[in-house]
């Protein structure tokens, strides 16, 4: 099973960049499918992003696609989330997970997961 931390979070005005990582370890990093999720205060964990194995493959929800963007980097076991002209309601802990099969928005279908790492945008 991979384990996976998360880093990168923090406060940012609206408007503002930041880039998250999850950095994996104890598997095979280019086995896993990866995806970003978030939980705002009060609401459900919701999916932001998915990449594929080879990196090729990429879905977006909605509400980021066009600002954000999800990358991996297989020799370093790590994959990113750009984050851009971030908005108040971007506002949440963010989690990377993993899962070992093909690239999907559902947070049932990955069996690893980070720990979190909050994302506050400031209006």
């Amino acid at each position: 099973q991979v384990q996976l931390v998360e880093s990168g979070g923090g406060l940012v005005q609206a408007g503002g960049s930041l880039r998250l990582s999850c950095a994996a370890s104890g598997s095979t990093f280019t086995y896993y499918t990866m995806g970003w999720f978030r939980q705002a205060p009060g609401k459900e964990r919701e999916f932001v992003a998915t990449i594929s194995v080879s990196g090729v493959t990429t879905y977006y929800s909605d509400s980021v696609k066009g600002r954000f963007t999800i990358s991996r980097d297989n020799a370093k076991n790590t994959v990113y989330l750009q984050m851009s002209s971030l908005k108040p309601e971007d506002t949440a802990v963010y989690y990377c997970a993993g899962r070992r099969g093909a690239t999907t928005r559902l947070q049932s279908d990955y069996n690893a997961w980070g720990q979190g790492t909050q994302v506050t945008v400031s209006s």
